[in-house]
């Protein structure tokens, strides 16, 4: 027998409302609140008892890979309502003292590798970035956002034109977590 289509479903923790409109799925729980829009061809995503019940159309080996990243989206966003994302970064410097501030929604980095011109690093909405000494803290509720706020302090202190061997200075990601 041929498949028509594959279905998987996704369980909610208690407490957790779900609003779809479209392709946008809303997860809230008490203050929290991770949106997400899957424009995904084929995919469609309904509420399904005390989950959500995922469909992927026609049954095809592509369909199917696309069906399971929406299912791991999903789980992300359901995991960051009762616990944060953590990012534990480390500042290095071999010679030039690095000094860096957070001054709004931006990170600002100062005299990396002696350079005059100040560096910068966006810190997305929902994400806090918290600098001790040379730890830096990055936590929020949504893994996409946390994880590319700290691409984005790692990609901010890349050492160019250099010997990387020996210019060795930069923003770290020492380990993730929850």
């Amino acid at each position: 027998m041929i498949k028509e289509s594959y279905k998987e479903t996704v369980p909610l923790p208690e407490g957790v409302q779900v609003e779809i409109e479209g392709t946008k799925v809303t997860l809230k729980s008490g203050a929290n609140e991770n949106v997400r829009n899957f424009k995904v061809k084929g995919i469609e995503i309904k509420k399904a008892g005390e989950g959500l019940e995922i469909e992927a159309r026609p049954a095809k080996r592509k369909m199917n890979a696309k069906l399971k990243t929406v299912v791991s989206h999903l789980h992300n966003m359901a995991k960051g309502l009762n616990q944060e994302f953590e990012y534990k970064m480390t500042i290095v410097y071999s010679h030039f003292p690095m000094s860096v501030n957070i001054k709004g929604n931006i990170v600002e980095i100062n005299n990396f590798a002696g350079e005059k011109k100040m560096r910068q690093a966006k810190i997305l909405p929902g994400v806090k970035v918290v600098i001790k000494g040379k730890d830096v803290t990055v936590t929020g509720h949504a893994k996409e956002a946390v994880g590319q706020t700290a691409a984005n302090l790692e990609t901010a202190t890349r050492v160019r034109g250099r010997d990387r061997r020996v210019f060795q200075d930069g923003i770290f990601i020492v380990s993730k977590g929850k």
